[in-house]
């Protein structure tokens, strides 16, 4: 029987940048086995995860897909979840390196598998196509700090309508609903953090759906853009951590480090998940149990008629800056795939098929 899959990322574009939550994948603590993957562009580093991950899917293995947010088709790593075993990207913009090498990291070098001569006959247009996209992700990472300004508006807006206590109520019923009669624990639980969906070459692409398909019990958020439904999924989070639950949290692009969008609570198969303008969630027949929530009708105070104005200009402001940033991406995208065919001719892909048939032999072990 086929293993189960799933989708999501692991770093992301922001206003910040390049937010990385790589760290999170598979800590050396719990793995088996960490494989660290360099190389260039165009070696074959997404492909070759991706064909083990497949061949480990068929095996009966639970394999998540790590996707790029520069490229939400290819594949940044993949992580054998009854294996622990991860394998992960190491190259840039997501540099990994190995903690414990030996005991448990190696790293695999595709560029042993390349002819170098023939790749420097083409160093100036390289180093050329590099500096190109380096300007057209700082410009990228320009459109989006802008559009978070634009978010801060509708934010604050947003406040002034749904009042906190109003959260903090629909948070206390998750939480006697679902975590109450669980004992508390000295050691506390573990979360990991991810995104769930990202700012991408293809515009906003979101794999929350895949992720909750199973589950028993899923709360459904429905949230205007601004709304402040990080306040029930922090507090939810808080209490299930100190009862020691293991927690999954995936975070907003747009506020990386702080506004968490969905959690996961796996040991429970229950679920709070966000929908909005920007990923507007349709819950699988598959999940046993689905409690709305809306929190347009829990607003308590309408707002003023110029800050209706100054939200719906934002809102716009911001879709127009995102809009600009997704074109960025695919320029930059455009230039990546410039820069892999000067690798890709100069590949012994023939090798490199070999080592991950060694890999998998590996994996299975042999």
């Amino acid at each position: 029987m086929a293993g189960n899959i799933r989708h999501y990322f692991p770093g992301n574009n922001t206003p910040e940048g390049f937010f990385s939550y790589y760290h999170n994948i598979l800590k050396s603590h719990e793995a088996n086995k960490i494989w660290c993957i360099k190389g260039g562009p165009g070696v074959g580093k997404s492909t070759f995860m991706r064909k083990i991950g497949e061949t480990m899917l068929e095996e009966g293995d639970d394999v998540d897909f790590l996707h790029c947010s520069s490229d939400s088709d290819s594949i940044d790593g993949i992580v054998l979840k009854k294996k622990k075993i991860a394998i992960v990207d190491g190259t840039r913009p997501h540099i990994v390196d190995p903690v414990n090498p030996g005991a448990v990291d190696a790293i695999i070098n595709l560029g042993d598998y390349w002819d170098e001569k023939e790749i420097r006959k083409n160093r100036k247009k390289i180093i050329e196509t590099n500096e190109r996209i380096s300007t057209i992700f700082a410009r990228t990472y320009n459109y989006l700090a802008a559009a978070e300004k634009m978010y801060d508006n509708v934010y604050a807006i947003q406040g002034q309508r749904i009042k906190d206590g109003e959260l903090y109520k629909i948070a206390t019923d998750i939480i006697n609903n679902e975590l109450i009669f669980e004992e508390l624990s000295p050691d506390g639980g573990t979360v990991k953090q991810f995104f769930a969906s990202a700012i991408t070459p293809s515009g906003l692409v979101n794999y929350i759906e895949g992720l909750i398909k199973d589950y028993h019990k899923v709360y459904l958020i429905q949230a205007p853009v601004g709304s402040g439904c990080e306040k029930i999924l922090n507090l939810v989070l808080e209490s299930a951590l100190y009862r020691g639950f293991y927690c999954e949290a995936y975070y907003c692009p747009m506020k990386p480090a702080t506004k968490l969008e969905h959690l996961l609570i796996p040991s429970l198969s229950v679920a709070i998940v966000t929908s909005n303008h920007y990923h507007s969630i349709q819950v699988s027949n598959e999940v046993g149990n689905v409690i709305e929530i809306n929190l347009d009708i829990i607003a308590t105070k309408e707002v003023l008629s110029f800050q209706k104005e100054i939200e719906r200009d934002s809102l716009n402001k911001m879709e127009e800056l995102l809009e600009k940033a997704t074109q960025c991406l695919l320029a930059a995208k455009k230039e990546h795939d410039l820069l892999e065919a000067f690798y890709i001719p100069n590949m012994n892909f023939n090798e490199i098929e070999a080592l991950r048939r060694e890999i998998v032999h590996q994996i299975l072990g042999g």
